[in-house]
This record gives structure tokens, C-alpha cells and sequence, in this order.
């Protein structure tokens, strides 16, 4: 991918209703929702599906998902990740990929879940777009298609596509109308639950007896701004904790590096499912934490897909969902097209599987209150790098009043163990850095900084943004 900062693109504005995704299809896929009269649920559940048709390696139904709703001046978070097995042996070594990092897909659930409460038109409905993609194909877009080159893919998907090649998943299709028809039951038992059990260490109960579950999100003020996130098992409170250091400093580059460091330091040590980590973001905690030294964090890497809706009566739904690692664990479930998540890969931050319970969780959905009303979603999605470019993103819209579109354009860093890898854009100020005791990379891989999309309230409008890291676009109507 050439240099990309010569020249950006305006953000998007909307009166009405609002999608950002990472794939042109999953956009499309949202507005059709909102032009047949559904809300931001329906339109972030349609785009979801797409984007497990056309984002294949990123995400797909055999993973998880997690989002923040902000409907009626109230704020709820929906958690659908799965566990490991009840089964597993907790002194098994941490599997990375195949079988036995598989847990159980928990976004079919998410999906069913986020329809039935605040959707208007059904499940079914919603996923019309994606089995229509699937079945009757779909154009392979640019970075989609990169990433699939450069990860290969399972056999059962086919060889890699190249950029314009016309893709189908006849399989998946099929799932896909099985849950149209039949709703979750008709994921999580039957023949579709057995085709999962037969090709991972999952059980046929472990799938039947998963439920999502509807959570308080964790909040902090920032400058006039309260950000949300989900809490663990996911790492949302990484990114609101660094936040909190950067309040109590400046936000300079050197500055928003250290915070970043000392967070995913406290995360990795903290952040497992049903922690109590409010500690993290209490005033006198980061007060104190601020004078505390570094240490180098390394994390493994990851895939998600990201998406942003707002609907005309305001409502904004923050919705992420991903295998974690390309193409997951690598598996497919025989028969369904079902690409099943290495989510269990992330069971080695602890340093053992857990059995039953849930790993630390990288993806995180995230929303912006201004006096207690909507001000909008965003995300960025990537792996670990998520909570630290929360934070990056954050920062260039309230303190340097970017709008979303150009925030997103912004480079970034990412830490990462004991270097600072700095995307192109950033690499004149390695020598600003380095004399501050950070070992500097110049990066020239856009696809570690991840790729992330944002939705903005300005008065009457919405203003949108999509990372030009990725496929995607914000439109509205």
C-alpha cells in the first residue's frame, strides 16, 4: 500500500441515518436496513453478516461479537463471547491455531439477542444481504483481497482471489438461510452444532448451552467527553484507563506512547472474565499509576471487523466482531462453511486454558457522550492494538477537534513489546523519541495499525468517517 497521508478524503454528512464499515457491501447492506424502515440495530446487523461473507478472514459466524446500543438516552452493552470447553484440560498447553484453540462462537447468539431487543425487523430480514452475497457472489475488494493473499486461507474457501475475482461460499449461504428459518437454535443445535463439535474440541452442550449476556458498560470523563466500553473479559477498560493517565498529562505523542504502556501493562495483568476492574480507572489510582515506570508489553496479533450505525431518532449502535487471528483457528466446520475463531489463543496472556470460562478478549466497541447525550460510536479494529488506538482516536477527536474521517486518516503507533512501531507519517519523530528511552521501528505494514470507523452527532447531522486502512466507507441517507 503506497504512502497514504498526501491526500484524504472528506468525511461523510447525513441527515438521517448513518453506516461505517470496512467493506463497501456491509455499508450498502446497513442503508438498506434504514431504507426499508429499520433502526440502527437492524442496519448494524445486516452489515455484520455481510461482512462475514466479504471480510472472511477477519470475521465470520464461527466467532464472537460484542457492541454498545445507546437508545433513548440509555446505554446497555451486549457481550457474546463464547467460553472454552467445560471439557478442556486446564494444564493443556495454550493452542494458537486448529482445534483445540476453538471456543465457542458466541455471534450467532449476539446477533439474536440485539435483533430480539431493540431490533424492528427481524432477524431474518436483516440477513437477507449476506446469503444473497454468498450465494450469488460478491467482488473481492482490495485489502480484503491483500490480506487473504498474504494469510492464505483455509483449503475448503479456495484458492486466494485476487482484486475484481468474483467469490461465492454456496456453504456458508446455506448456514446462513438455516439461521434465517430457524433462528439460533439452528446454530447452536442440530446439524450445524454437530458438523462444529466433530471439527474442534467443542462438545454439542458447550454450543446449546451458550447464552450472551446484557452488561453495564465502564465509563470515564476525558475533557468534557465520557467515553464507554464494555468491561472484561474484554480489554475495554485498557483504553479508558489510558484515557485517564493522558487527562493528567499532555497529549503529545511521547505522552499518549506512555499511557498506552502503562494501561496494556495493567490490562494483561488484570483484565480476565468477571474481574472487577474499576480500580483501574478510580481518580486516586491514576493519579498514582501516572508516576509509575514502564515495562515493555508484548501481545500476540489479531483480525476483526468494526462497524458504526446512527438512525434518525438518534439511536447509535457500536458493534465489533471478529475471529481473532486471520481465518481464525483455520478450521471449518464440515458442511456449513462455518470459518470456526482461535478466540483460545488468547488464553496464553493468562498462561492456561480455563475451562468454561473466557479468555482475555481483544475486540472492544466504543461510544462518546456529551452531556449525557449522544455524541457518537467508534472503533478500532486490529487485535491488541485496539485499546491503545481508542485512545490515539479519541485523542485527535476531542483534543485536536479532528473530524472523524481525518482522525482516522491520522498515523498511528502501536506498542509492542520493547519497541514503539510507528506507522508512516510518524517516522520523522523517532528522533524525538529515541532520546526518551523507547526503541523505535518504522512499520511499513498498514495492516498492523488496524482500521476503524466513526459516526459523529454535529447538531441536526451526522458526520462520518471509515480508515482508509481498510475497504469500507461511511455513507448515510
Amino acid at each position: 500500500m503506497g504512502y497514504r497521508f498526501a491526500f484524504g478524503r472528506p468525511p461523510a454528512v447525513a441527515a438521517r441515518g448513518m453506516v461505517a464499515t470496512s467493506q463497501p457491501l456491509a455499508t450498502r447492506a446497513g442503508l438498506r436496513m434504514l431504507e426499508l424502515g429499520g433502526n440502527a440495530a437492524d442496519a448494524a446487523l445486516a452489515a455484520a453478516a455481510v461482512l462475514c461473507v466479504a471480510e472472511p478472514m477477519s470475521t465470520g459466524i464461527g466467532g464472537d461479537c460484542f457492541a454498545l446500543v445507546w437508545r433513548d438516552g440509555r446505554l446497555e452493552g451486549l457481550d457474546s463471547a463464547g467460553p472454552a470447553p467445560r471439557s478442556a484440560d486446564p494444564v493443556t498447553p495454550v493452542a494458537m491455531r486448529g482445534p483445540r484453540s476453538v471456543t465457542v462462537p458466541g455471534a450467532v447468539a449476539g446477533w439474536a439477542a440485539l435483533a430480539e431487543r431493540h431490533g424492528l425487523l427481524g432477524l431474518d430480514a436483516c440477513l437477507v444481504p449476506a446469503i444473497e452475497a454468498a450465494e450469488n457472489g460478491f467482488g473481492i475488494a482490495p485489502r480484503a483481497a491483500e490480506s487473504w493473499q498474504v494469510h492464505g486461507g483455509p483449503d475448503e474457501l479456495g484458492p486466494p482471489p485476487r482484486v475484481g475475482d468474483v467469490v461465492r461460499f454456496p456453504e456458508l449461504g446455506a448456514t446462513l438461510r438455516r439461521i434465517e428459518s430457524g433462528g439460533p437454535n439452528a446454530f447452536y443445535r442440530g446439524p450445524v452444532a454437530e458438523a462444529i463439535a466433530a471439527a474442534s474440541w467443542l462438545e454439542e452442550d458447550d454450543l446449546a448451552g451458550f447464552e450472551p449476556r446484557w452488561v453495564e458498560p465502564l465509563r470515564i470523563g476525558y475533557r468534557g467527553t465520557e467515553v464507554a466500553e464494555l468491561p472484561p473479559p474484554t480489554q475495554g477498560v485498557v483504553a479508558l484507563e489510558a484515557l485517564g493517565l493522558l487527562e493528567r498529562s499532555s497529549p503529545s505523542l511521547a505522552s499518549r506512547i506512555r499511557c498506552a504502556t502503562l494501561a496494556l501493562e495493567d490490562g494483561l495483568a488484570r483484565v480476565r472474565d468477571g474481574a472487577d476492574v474499576s480500580e483501574l480507572i478510580d481518580p486516586t489510582y491514576l493519579d498514582r499509576r501516572r508516576q509509575g515506570q514502564e515495562a515493555p508489553v508484548g501481545e500476540p496479533g489479531g483480525g476483526t471487523v468494526y462497524l458504526s450505525v446512527v438512525d434518525e431518532n438518534r439511536m447509535a449502535v457500536s458493534f465489533i466482531q471478529s475471529l481473532f487471528e486471520a481465518f481464525g483457528s483455520g478450521v471449518v466446520a464440515p458442511g456449513t462453511g462455518i470459518v470456526l475463531q482461535n478466540r483460545g489463543a488468547c488464553f496464553s496472556v493468562s498462561g492456561a486454558v480455563e475451562p468454561g470460562r473466557r479468555p482475555y478478549h481483544t475486540i472492544i466497541p466504543g461510544l462518546l457522550l456529551r452531556d449525557g447525550e449522544l455524541l457518537g460510536p467508534f472503533g478500532v479494529m486490529g487485535g491488541f492494538i485496539q485499546a491503545q488506538a481508542h485512545m490515539q482516536l479519541v485523542s485527535s477527536l476531542v483534543d485536536d477537534g479532528l473530524d472523524p474521517q481525518a482522525a482516522l486518516d491520522r498515523p498511528r503507533f502501536r506498542v509492542d513489546g520493547g519497541r514503539v512501531r510507528l506507522e508512516e507519517g510518524l517516522w520523522e519523530r523517532d528522533a524525538d523519541l529515541e532520546p526518551l528511552g523507547y526503541r523505535t521501528m518504522r512499520e511499513t505494514d498498514s495492516f498492523a495499525f488496524g482500521g476503524g470507523q466513526a459516526i459523529l452527532v454535529q447538531g441536526d447531522a451526522l458526520i462520518g468517517g471509515s480508515d482508509p486502512r481498510k475497504d469500507g466507507y461511511a455513507a448515510g441517507i
